[in-house]
This record gives C-alpha cells, sequence and structure tokens, in this order.
C-alpha cells in the first residue's frame, strides 16, 4: 500500500522540521544568529490517466486526469535574514551592524570567514579578534597606551593615547556584502564562508551604497521570535501525528484485507 510509503516521508520531513525549529530556539539567544525555516516539495506523482488524454472517439478530453502523489521531501532550509534587534552592552569593542553586511574574518588555516557577531574584544597583542581569537580584517590594532577607543558609523576606529588630547586613526572597519546571503555555508561559531551559491564578496566601508553602518556599543541580538517558534513546533508536531495516523490506518486496512476468506 503507498500510503504507507507516502506517510513515512511526511514523518520523516516534519522530523526535519522540528529539527530546524529545535535549533532555532536553541539560539535565541546566539549573538546575531539567523533564524532558518525548512521548505518542502511534493515528490513524484503516479499517473493512473493523464490530464488532456482523449476520453472517447468524439475528441472529448478529460480534464483532470488520475495523479496520485508519493509524499514529501524536504527541498531547503532557508536562513532568514532580518535585522535582529540591537542590545546596548556599553563594551567599547561591540559592534552592531545595522543594515546589510558581514565582519572579515581571518581564520587559522588563512581562509576569510564572515560573521555578524560583533562581540569584539582584544588580544594579547592588541588585535581586534571575535571571541574565538580570529582577527578581523583589515586588521586594527589597538595600542598599548590607548585611553578609549571611538568606532565611528563608517568604520573608522579612532584612540586616544596616554598624554595626548587629539584622537589618531588606527584603521578602518570594512564589511562585505552577498548577492546571495541565504547561499553562504554555515560553519558553526557564528562564521559563515563564501561558496558558488553566495557569489563572490563585495567589500566596502560601512555607510557606502547597499552597506549597512555600525553602532558601537551594541551587538545584533537573534532574530528568532519564541512565540513563532513555539507555534511552528505546535504545527510540525500535529503533522507528524496525524502522518503517523495515516500509517496506523494503513496497517488496519492491510489486517483487514489479510483476514478476508475465500
Amino acid at each position: 500500500m503507498q500510503a504507507l510509503r507516502t506517510a513515512a516521508t511526511g514523518m520523516a520531513a516534519q522530523q526535519m522540521n522540528v529539527e530546524v525549529i529545535s535549533n532555532n530556539i536553541a539560539n535565541m539567544n546566539t549573538v546575531a544568529f539567523k533564524k532558518q525555516r525548512a521548505e518542502f516539495q511534493d515528490l513524484l506523482y503516479q499517473t493512473f490517466e493523464a490530464p488532456g488524454t482523449q476520453s472517447s472517439s468524439q475528441g472529448t478530453i478529460v480534464p483532470t486526469g488520475v495523479q496520485v502523489g508519493a509524499g514529501v521531501k524536504a527541498g531547503a532550509v532557508y536562513r532568514v535574514g532580518t535585522q535582529g534587534s540591537l542590545t546596548r552592552t556599553d563594551n567599547q569593542y561591540d559592534l552592531a551592524i545595522d543594515g546589510r553586511g558581514y565582519f572579515q574574518v581571518l581564520t587559522p588555516s588563512g581562509e576569510t570567514n564572515y560573521t555578524r557577531a560583533g562581540n569584539l574584544a582584544i588580544n594579547d597583542q592588541g588585535q581586534l579578534v571575535t571571541q574565538d581569537g580570529y582577527q578581523i580584517q583589515p586588521a586594527i590594532t589597538i595600542p598599548g597606551d590607548a585611553v578609549s577607543v571611538a568606532i565611528s558609523k563608517s568604520g573608522q576606529v579612532q584612540v586616544t593615547q596616554a598624554g595626548q588630547t587629539a584622537p589618531s586613526t588606527v584603521g578602518v572597519i570594512e564589511l562585505a556584502t552577498f548577492t546571495n546571503e541565504g547561499g553562504l555555508q554555515l560553519l558553526g561559531g557564528n562564521l559563515a564562508k563564501e561558496t558558488a551559491a553566495s557569489g563572490a564578496p563585495t567589500t566596502g566601508t560601512p555607510g557606502s551604497v547597499g552597506i549597512g553602518t555600525l553602532i558601537q556599543g551594541y551587538t545584533e541580538a537573534s532574530n528568532v521570535d519564541p512565540v513563532s517558534e513555539i507555534t511552528a513546533l505546535i504545527v510540525a508536531q500535529r503533522a507528524y501525528e496525524m502522518n503517523s495516523k495515516v500509517i496506523s490506518t494503513a496497517d488496519n486496512m492491510l489486517a483487514t484485507a489479510n483476514q478476508v476468506k475465500a
């Protein structure tokens, strides 16, 4: 009975749906996390009578035909890139991107990855780094005798050193944008990687055309809405239960057919 296999695909699809939702909920407090949404596609159809075929010698045609689907599959897990709310931290090294753009991060392998998580810090050499110690690109070094650090909306980093009244510029933070942000490969650790689907990055200073601005002393919160995720979780659970009910019903039908005696 095809219904058994069809319902099984539905249960598998809803299991993935629940896994995506659970990852969203787990990361609701992760800095700059972007929630994901599972999207599904119907499977191939078994055609018993094709639409448009002739049903008589007079040329009449079948208006709809008879086609029975084989179930569902996961088509994609789409990343929703809406802006998260800005959280004030008053940490001079925390940066939030207001608008489009990613920080460029140099990994230990020498590869450039990308992140929107702006909870930055400085290492033992005064370099501006992520929470994992990866350098922000272009490299920014804060002098050891810096009294204060000011980062403008356009990414200009100025420091006031001990014994000086006028601030000096030590570098400019650049952001990268992508034609298709959903095509980035997620690596964990708040990092993403360029792929053929995302396209090559376009870099520029914050505030340029198509690039967001920086806000010092803030971080971007996750864009996960707990109420929406709990609602989606309930819907997915009910869909899973209904598919399991189909399997139970098909099993009962098969058992009834098996009991028929000649």
